[in-house]
């Protein structure tokens, strides 16, 4: 076999520059490339800093993985650099902080204790740019200097041929890769080969031998054909079977060398995010998330990228033929400068990046087919009459009460196997339990939302006669499709299900896995009582292994986000969602602020409704203000002696644990969420002070007054801004169901469209519908015949379709 190695030698430090030294390195370095026996390797670099395997990443090659999720696992894997990549846009030259972007992210795999290989394009470009510097330096000097910079620049460059830019290109291109893996301590080695190489077998045998060595001493193998010698692709010759794959691109090069080595993953890096239903850019097409064998006759390739030898069509021939030899397959974009980045490491996460090929289909449907499916089912629900969909809602009610009995034996089924593994705290398992009476109380609030629902879609809000014969309207409308992430809370799923009938909204479901049983019952009842009217669609549960922040980046499927959960869950949403708006509340810190004019008896009523009727409520008290007047006198007692009988943890604030001589444990943070029997006392001098603590560690959800003064109630009132300020009430009440709302799905403190329990009303929106006969704008110019009217209209009491 024809191999020529290098191998990178010598530790630089990281202080360097990486662009410059990758720069001067490949200017002063023409002659890199050293021709070595696959057997005979002899290193100059000291392995004594070299970070052998320290991640134990064990794994039999076979089949190839059947899901995203499983990509983690992979030890072995081959990425596969196109010409679109590596090469500029001017295709002249490499572009080098995409280049250093994916060496960086290599060499974090590889320090993992995986064995990455790169199957690099690139040496034709990178000689392409040094053969015209060349020629244009061998023109005549005198030329230059009196013909003037525009003639210099139009002067004729001859077409350069393939194989000398190759032959030009190789040593400077390996340069660069050996500047940039040792920036990271890592070493790599060039391997060149023609499809000659894999049709002998004792080249073959080396060229194993050779790789398999690399990688025992962690060296980064990078192989590219080798453009010089090699002659043009024969006319089919592409595939001829499972176990033979001609190499006559990077693309074969990349499928072969995968499926001789028995990688577990191979990444192809293009222009493009990955496999289209037809050509990307045209109209209607779509990215596909996961592509299977048999699916070439639903797909429509366009035309290559431009520079490279292939094509999509050419890398999903090959990435089928790497996965029948059981190397899993992803094609992914890796010039995006918003996602390149870190590409990479996000396919070996498992992250929705690309196009995943699989030879596993999923039972159901995907969650972008679900999402449409929630879309049309969504549009038929809104075109219901109001009585059909308050129907639906009733029968759904009627549901959990009559299938009272499957419904709790699934939830035990749940509960068992969380306490089993113990991965719930006390909080989570108290919200993943159902009962009797909590399926009573969801039917009631059910039957509240189907008896107020009859007048929300297409509810006219506004009548203006613009001119005459002009009259326009704004009515109510759903959202779209809503997507709901919840949480250790099964009876969140028919409360959203009913308020997204009520308001004709799809519906996406994603509750968590240690609440499967009891999710998948009531979906079933759900799905039931919608098959009433023929809209069995509109409420979908997704039951794929879509991660979180996968869901959160179907922007093009879901319109509004609803996350009912941890305060961490909250934040991880809003902070993966893209470009799709999320409603909700990241904490719920409460606070009641006892005044110095509070009743005696109200107070440890109001105290202990609010922290210990159910702690692990959102609603729940957390900071319990008091003030100062009431130190040392007997309220504050009993509220003390009240809290210890209840068995609540105090943690003292630091103003507070300044007045003890004992204190207990002093607060880490004022801005803390118990979610238990934990609750921080901290005291203030008055009621503005009382104000400025919420306005400063609250989180805008749920503050309590205590106090006889109306006047400093109504202060109170007015000044604390948050979605829900009450006086002489429990906290407990900020609830959609004890609103009469019906129910709820979520608490939102965000300032726009929806603030504090969030009710049918908060998951409709508007639009303008405008009757005219022929008017064009024209007529209402200066010299025009019409005028604006502007006048407003009665509104009717109830639309009719």
């Amino acid at each position: 076999m024809l191999s020529h190695i290098a191998s990178s030698s010598g530790f630089r430090p990281f202080s360097h520059c990486l662009l410059s030294r990758i720069r001067s390195t490949a200017g002063s370095r023409p002659n890199c490339l050293i021709q070595r026996s696959a057997f005979r390797l002899k290193f100059s670099r000291s392995w004594s800093n070299i970070p052998f395997i320290t991640v134990p990443l064990i794994r039999t090659h076979g089949k190839p993985f059947a899901h995203r999720s499983e990509l983690k696992h992979a030890k072995r894997i081959v990425v596969k650099l196109g010409s679109a990549v590596v090469t500029r846009g001017d295709e002249c030259g490499l572009a080098l902080g995409r280049l250093a972007s994916i060496v960086e992210q290599v060499s974090v795999l590889q320090n993992q204790g995986r064995e990455m290989i790169l199957v690099t394009s690139g040496a034709v470009a990178f000689g392409k740019q040094r053969l015209r510097h060349e020629i244009l330096l061998s023109q005549s000097v005198r030329q230059a200097l009196h013909s003037g910079q525009n003639q210099l620049n139009e002067m004729a460059i001859p077409v350069l041929e393939a194989r000398a830019c190759a032959a030009a290109g190789q040593s400077g291109l390996m340069a660069l890769y050996e500047a940039m893996f040792t920036q990271y301590s890592i070493c790599a080695a060039q391997i060149l080969v023609t499809n000659l190489d894999f049709h002998d077998e004792q080249k073959r045998r080396n060229l194993n031998g050779t790789l398999h060595e690399l990688l025992r001493m962690n060296i980064v193998p990078i192989v590219n054909t080798n453009d010089a010698v090699v002659p043009p692709a024969e006319p089919n010759s592409d595939l001829q079977g499972v176990n033979v794959i001609s190499v006559k691109d990077n693309d074969s090069l990349a499928a072969r060398l995968a499926v001789e080595m028995k990688t577990d993953l191979l990444i192809v890096l293009s222009d493009v995010e990955g496999l289209f239903d037809r050509p990307p850019g045209s109209d209607d097409s779509k990215l596909i998330d996961i592509f299977y064998p048999g699916d070439q006759q639903s797909v429509t390739f366009g035309t290559k990228s431009r520079v490279g030898l292939g094509g999509m069509e050419a890398k999903v021939k090959a990435a089928l033929w790497a996965l029948q030899g059981g190397t899993s397959v992803v094609i992914a974009n890796g010039t995006h400068p918003k996602v390149s980045g870190h590409v990479i490491t996000d396919i070996v996460e498992g992250k929705k990046v690309g196009t995943f090929f699989s030879e596993v289909k999923p039972a159901g449907p995907t969650v972008e087919q679900q999402g449409e499916m929630a879309r049309s089912g969504g549009r038929t629900l809104a075109t219901l009459m109001p009585e059909q969909r308050a129907e639906i809602i009733y029968r759904l009610a009627d549901l959990l009460t009559d299938q009272r009995e499957e419904i709790l034996l699934a939830n035990k089924k749940d509960l068992e196997e969380a306490e089993g593994k113990g991965r719930l705290a006390s909080p989570l398992l108290k919200r993943l339990s159902l009962s009797t009476s909590k399926l009573n109380s969801l039917a009631i609030g059910l039957r509240q939302i189907a008896a107020s629902s009859q007048d929300s879609v297409g509810r006219v809000l506004r009548r203006t006669r613009i001119a005459k014969d002009l009259e326009l309207e704004q009515v109510t409308v759903p959202i779209g499709v809503l997507l709901v992430i919840f949480e250790s809370r099964p009876d969140c799923l028919p409360q959203v299900a009913a308020l997204a009938i009520a308001s004709g909204n799809g519906l996406l479901l994603k509750g968590g896995k240690e609440a499967a049983h009891s999710n998948r019952i009531l979906h079933h009842l759900t799905q039931e009582a919608l098959s009433l009217h023929g809209v069995r669609d509109a409420v979908q549960l997704v039951n794929t292994r879509e991660d979180v922040e996968d869901l959160c980046r179907l922007d093009k499927l879901i319109d509004l986000i609803i996350p009912r959960g941890s305060s961490q869950l909250v934040r991880d949403i809003q902070k993966a969602a893209k470009g799709i708006p999320v409603m909700g509340h990241s904490e719920g810190i409460c606070h009641m602020y006892v005044d110095s004019e509070a009743s005696v008896d109200k107070v440890t009523r109001l105290v202990r409704d609010s922290k210990c009727e159910y702690p692990a409520a959102c609603n729940a008290l957390e900071t319990l203000l008091i003030h100062r007047d009431l130190l040392r006198t007997p309220l504050f007692d009993q509220i003390i002696d009240m809290l210890r009988v209840e068995q609540v943890k105090i943690h003292a604030g630091p103003k507070f644990a300044s007045y003890l001589t004992f204190s207990p444990s002093e607060v880490k943070s004022l801005r803390t969420e118990y979610g238990d029997l934990e609750c921080c006392i901290e005291v203030v001098d008055n009621v503005q002070e009382a104000i400025d603590h919420i306005h400063k560690y609250g989180s805008s959800h749920t503050d309590v007054i205590v106090t006889e003064n109306e006047k400093t109630a109504e202060f109170f009132l007015q000044h604390v801004d948050s979605a829900c300020v009450f006086w002489n009430a429990s906290t407990r009440f900020s609830d959609g169901y004890r609103f009469g709302l019906g129910a709820e799905v979520g608490i939102s403190t965000s300032r726009i469209h929806a603030r504090g329990p969030v009710g049918l009303e908060g998951l409709l929106t508007t639009k303008w519908l405008l009757r005219g006969q022929d008017h064009v704008v024209s007529d209402f110019s200066e010299n025009g015949t019409l005028k604006y009217l502007h006048e407003n209209l009665p509104i009717p009491q109830r639309n009719t379709n």
